[in-house]
């Protein structure tokens, strides 16, 4: 008798189990069919923007690091326009992140 049991509840795990997954997967099929898919144009216009505005990015980050190097350069080497560019970009970040911080 305590082996029909054993056997009936390890049958009622697996049975439970395999219904979860069974559920689950209808349930994300459903869903997925209620979403809105953009069409070809849409996807190729967001394609598009998204290539330009990261190249544009990585410019403008390129093009930073390379100043900060620069200036970097400078300071180490004990240039003078290089120490004020560096105080002065000090400055405008010290007032950037203090003026952000301010409450309206």
């Amino acid at each position: 008798m305590a082996k029909s049991k054993s056997r009936s509840n390890s049958t009622t795990v697996s049975t439970r189990e395999s219904n979860f997954l069974v559920k689950y997967f209808n349930e994300t099929r459903a869903e997925l069919r209620k979403v809105t898919w953009p069409t070809r144009d849409e996807t190729q216009n967001l394609t598009m923007i998204i290539v330009i505005v990261t190249v544009a990015m990585a410019i403008f980050l390129g093009t930073l690091d390379y100043l900060f190097q620069v200036v970097a350069a400078g300071v180490i080497g004990l240039n003078p326009v290089s120490i004020a560019v560096a105080v002065v970009l000090f400055a405008i970040g010290a007032a950037a992140f203090y003026f952000n911080n301010q409450e309206v």
